[in-house]
């Protein structure tokens, strides 16, 4: 399928994805979704554990193949320039694949230098990140000895550090004290109004509803509602006041009544 736009006219679009699929053992963990996010959105994507959140990013960004369909990032076809792609992008995981044998300061310097940032400007930048979040201190420390949080704060460093177009993030916060979980939110909403297009999962649904434009549900595979939150209420028929809680719950079927465990008076 031909994702450009006609006559050859810049698309409104940052990400763009038709049928994307992805089969495992003959079950489909997503199943044909298509996705439009327009540049500079603050794009939220929930779904339960399981539902194919951390799939779908994992094809959009190049980490896996898809069985089916179509992607583009700022105009790039995934499956003809995933070089091109990969330079525009920051990609923030939810496993942390990091060189625990270097410091924080080395692996930002590393992955500035892997973005083609000279060995000047790489380093200006790892100083800035660094003390942005509170990590200066521990720059020479070995990642390996680093806390859960300071490694999510140094991935989303070396996501940054190449001044990306498009970021996405999965489960940014996760693990981040509060004090630098502001400063991070912050920042994303900073860059969300520079321009950066945001891709954002995250089961912390009062954060996304503070942050973010525009949301996708996906459940078992499959969107099953997407757009602002307000027209996400007009569609599903739940009143004004209904937070993105009670809609998400909604949307995904969730039964939250259970019995009381035998042994709890």
């Amino acid at each position: 399928m031909d994702l450009s736009p006609p006559d050859g006219a810049p698309s409104p679009y940052a990400i763009v994805a038709e049928g994307l699929t992805k089969v495992f053992r003959g079950r489909a963990a997503v199943d044909a979704i298509s996705l439009r996010v327009a540049r500079g959105r603050f794009f939220g994507f929930l779904g339960p554990n399981g539902a194919g959140k951390s799939t779908t990013i994992k094809m959009l960004t190049g980490l896996l193949r898809p069985s089916a369909g179509s992607v583009v990032i700022e105009g790039r076809h995934l499956e003809r320039d995933l070089l091109g792609i990969k330079r525009v992008i920051g990609v923030l995981p939810e496993e942390l694949p990091l060189y625990e044998r270097l410091s924080g300061e080395e692996y930002l310097h590393f992955a500035g230098r892997m973005y083609g940032l000279s060995r000047a400007e790489a380093r200006s930048r790892t100083d800035e990140l660094l003390e942005f979040l509170s990590l200066a201190e521990e720059r020479a420390k070995l990642i390996v000895d680093y806390s859960q949080g300071m490694r999510k704060k140094v991935a989303l460093a070396a996501a940054l550090i190449h001044n990306p177009r498009v970021l996405f993030l999965d489960e940014p916060l996760n693990g981040i004290d509060p004090v630098s979980g502001r400063v991070v939110a912050d920042l994303l909403r900073r860059l969300a109004q520079k321009g950066v297009t945001l891709f954002f999962t995250s089961h912390v649904l009062d954060v996304v509803e503070r942050l973010c434009d525009e949301v996708a549900v996906i459940d078992r595979g499959r969107i099953v509602a997407q757009g602002t939150l307000d027209s996400i209420r007009v569609q599903r028929e739940v009143g004004h006041d209904a937070t993105l809680e009670d809609v998400f719950l909604k949307l995904v079927g969730a039964d939250v009544a259970r019995e009381d465990l035998s042994w709890i008076g």
